[in-house]
C-alpha cells in the first residue's frame, strides 16, 4: 500500500522581505541611546552592513556540522546549537532514568514580576515557591528553581514564541526546537535549550503562578507553547532536512508515533489570583500536563486559590503573610509531590491507565 501524496503547503501570508532602507531603520532602533552617537559612523555602518547580508541571505544558523551516525541523513548539516542542546537533553534523560540518581524536582515560578525590574518587588509566586522548596529540601530531593520572571529582568534573555510548525506537520516540530537561533532575523539568545534540559532531568515538576487577565502570564505561556515539541516532536531534523514541509507531511501521513519525550513525571500545581480566573487557568495547566503524560500528585497538589479577594494590590504581600491556610496548602502540595516522586521512582505509584493503548495518538 503506497502512502498518500502529502498535501501542498499553503502560502501567501508572510509579509514581503524588508528593503535595504527599511532594514537599516529597524536595525538602528537598538542604538537610539545618545551614548551610541560617538559610534554612529563607520563602526555601526559596518555592523549594520553585515547584519543586512545575513538577513538578505537568510543566514539562520551560521555554525553547523554534519549530524553524524544515528540520524536519518548523517551527512546533513545541523546547527551546532541544536546538536549541543540535544546532547545535553540525552545526558539529562540518562540521569533521570538512572535508579541510582537522586530524585529531582523542577520548581517553576510563572510570574513575570520581580524586584529587579519595573515592579520593584518580588512576586507572591516566588515566595510560595520557596515555601515548597523548604519542604522538598527536607525530603532530600534535589531542587531546580526555574524563575521565568528572568525574561523581564535579565539582559538578553528570551523565550521566543512558538512558530506553529506542528500545525503544518508533527515531524516538522523538532525536539529540541530547531526554529532558534535564527541569526538572520536577530532571534537569538533563546532560553529554551536550557529549559528543555531542565524539564528532562526532573522526576517531578511544581508550577506556581498567578493569573494575568484570565490566562497564564506571558513567560509561562511562551514556555508552554515551546514545550509542544516535547509531546510528539521529531528528534531527528535530518529526516525532514530542516524545515522541508513536504517531507514532514509525508512522514506524518506514513504513520507518526507522536513520542512523548517527557511522560512519566509527577506534578503539582498552584494557581493564585485576586479577582477571577483561577479555576480555568488551573484546569488548563492541569489538562496540559496530563496530556503530556505527567501524573498528578493528587487533589491536594492541584490548587486554585485567591489571595486577598478584591483587596488592594498594594497590600497583597501582607495578605499572604496573614493567610496561614494558603501557606499550609502550598507546603502540603509540595509534600504530596515528594511522596509521588518517591513512589514513582520505586515503581509503586498507581497509574490505572498505564496499559491503555492510545486509540487516537496526537
Amino acid at each position: 500500500m503506497t502512502s498518500p501524496t502529502p498535501p501542498r503547503a499553503r502560502t501567501g501570508q508572510a509579509p514581503k522581505p524588508l528593503d535595504r532602507a527599511e532594514f537599516r531603520e529597524r536595525f538602528l532602533l537598538d542604538y537610539q541611546d545618545p551614548r551610541f552617537a560617538d559610534e554612529a559612523g563607520d563602526a555601526l555602518d559596518r555592523i549594520e552592513a553585515i547584519a543586512w547580508r545575513n538577513y538578505d541571505d537568510n543566514r539562520k544558523a551560521p555554525r553547523t556540522r554534519k549530524a553524524g551516525p544515528g540520524y536519518a541523513d548523517p551527512d546533513y548539516a545541523l546547527s551546532v546549537d541544536w546538536l549541543e542542546a540535544k546532547e545535553r537533553i540525552d545526558a539529562a534523560r540518562a540521569r533521570w532514568a538512572d535508579p541510582a540518581s537522586p530524585s529531582r524536582v523542577l520548581l517553576v515560578c510563572g510570574s513575570a514580576r520581580n524586584d529587579g525590574t519595573c515592579p520593584g518587588e518580588i512576586s507572591k509566586s516566588w515566595r510560595m515557591l520557596n515555601m515548597a522548596r523548604d519542604v522538598l529540601a527536607a525530603e532530600h530531593i534535589e531542587i531546580d528553581l526555574l524563575d521565568l520572571s528572568r525574561v523581564t529582568s535579565d539582559y538578553g534573555r528570551h523565550i521566543h514564541p512558538c512558530k506553529g510548525c506542528v500545525s503544518t506537520a508533527m515531524p516538522l516540530c523538532h525536539f529540541p526546537c530547531s526554529c532558534y537561533p535564527n541569526h538572520a532575523m536577530r532571534q537569538t539568545g533563546d532560553w529554551m535549550n536550557e529549559i528543555y534540559e531542565r524539564w528532562t532531568a526532573a522526576h517531578g515538576v511544581m508550577i506556581i503562578t498567578p493569573v494575568y487577565w484570565y490566562q497564564s502570564p506571558s513567560p509561562l505561556k511562551l514556555m508552554i507553547d515551546r514545550l509542544v515539541c516535547a509531546d510528539g516532536g521529531n528528534p531527528d531534523p535530518t529526516s525532514t532536512h530542516g524545515k522541508k514541509s513536504a517531507e514532514a507531511k509525508a512522514l506524518e501521513l506514513a504513520g507518526w508515533g507522536y513520542p512523548k519525550h517527557l511522560e512519566g513525571r509527577a506534578y503539582a500545581l498552584a494557581v493564585h489570583g485576586d479577582v477571577a480566573g483561577i479555576e480555568m487557568t488551573r484546569r488548563g495547566l492541569s489538562d496540559w500536563l496530563d496530556w503530556m503524560g505527567f501524573i498528578d500528585a493528587g487533589p491536594a497538589a492541584r490548587l486554585d486559590r485567591y489571595i486577598g479577594y478584591y483587596e488592594s494590590y498594594a497590600q497583597s504581600h501582607e495578605v499572604l503573610d496573614r493567610d496561614a491556610a494558603m501557606q499550609a496548602e502550598i507546603r502540603g502540595a509540595a509534600q504530596a509531590l515528594a511522596v509521588a516522586v518517591g513512589e514513582l521512582r520505586a515503581g509503586t505509584l498507581s497509574r490505572p491507565d498505564a496499559g491503555v493503548r492510545r486509540a487516537r495518538p496526537k
